[in-house]
């Protein structure tokens, strides 16, 4: 016999609240046509590139010293630019969801400015902060020595740009959600704001910070625009994965193709690894 609830509709025997309806027939023409044109405008090109491969080919183009330059400075850019993220990131992201100040906002709203602004743009703000005759990088190249654009440190700074914004709403959701009265209870035992933060709170936030930090890697290994602005493309120096990628186009298209199955392969991994997250989120 199926249970009811207290309203005498019918009730979810794995909850006790009224059972959810699932809506019956099949879908209407007029969305059905246009939701296939969108997948297949998103599936066709990738569908291509696998076409195109030369699969035969690969593990040479891949092993190549040019090639492997550019695979070993993403990965390492890619890491130290997540590196960074995280040391700066998770205390942005507990200032914004912890503590009210003025203007909270309007901060939270620059911090995320870097997800919508054309990559290009920030390489170029980048410049006009970091460069040598810039704001900051004025003083940095008179004082102490340090220039850094068209470096691998420059790589790593605009690869950071642009990711960290993913990794501080990640991490700032995740402490959203948390309760915020396991810090309380340590602070009245005697520990103070960083220590409940560092013992109670972090291993609280960890699966937001881990899917923040891939979230970041991936950006930041992808990144393009605020790295060729702000630091060139200087083989075994600049010249990451999407750099060589659209250099590769012009001389060698199957050496590209192969460079964009790494890049394809790594979203694949990143999107698979935050799935579960993903369908507990939902």
């Amino acid at each position: 016999m199926t249970p009811l609830d207290k309203t005498g509709a019918a009730a979810d025997p794995r909850t006790g609240g009224p059972r959810r309806r699932r809506a019956r027939g099949g879908a209407p023409l007029p969305l059905l046509l246009p939701a296939l044109i969108g997948l297949a405008f998103l599936v066709l090109p990738l569908v291509a590139l696998l076409i195109r491969a030369p699969w035969r080919s690969i593990p040479e183009l891949l092993t190549s010293p040019e090639v492997w330059q550019a695979l070993r400075l993403s990965l390492i850019c890619a890491t130290a630019a997540t590196a960074v993220s995280l040391v700066i990131g998770v205390p942005l992201a507990w200032l914004l969801a912890r503590v009210e100040f003025p203007g909270r906002g309007f901060v939270r709203a620059l911090v995320t400015l870097p997800l919508v602004l054309p990559p290009v743009v920030g390489g170029v703000a980048l410049l006009m902060a970091l460069g040598r005759n810039g704001v900051l990088g004025q003083w940095l190249d008179a004082t102490f020595g340090i220039t850094l654009p068209f470096t691998t440190a420059g790589v790593v700074l605009a690869e950071a740009f642009v990711a960290m914004p993913f990794l501080v709403i990640s991490v700032e959701g995740t402490l959203r959600a948390a309760d915020p009265r396991y810090e309380e209870a340590a602070t009245t035992l005697g520990a103070s704001r960083f220590t409940a933060f560092r013992r109670v709170t972090l291993p609280l936030i960890a699966p937001g910070i881990a899917a923040g930090a891939v979230l970041a890697w991936a950006r930041a290994l992808g990144e393009f625009g605020a790295t060729i602005t702000f630091a060139g493309n200087f083989p075994d120096r600049t010249q990451t994965m999407p750099l060589a990628v659209y250099l590769a186009l012009q001389n060698d298209p199957d050496a590209a193709i192969a460079l964009s199955l790494v890049l394809l392969a790594v979203s694949i991994a990143v999107l698979a690894g935050l799935r579960d997250r993903w369908m507990t989120a939902s």
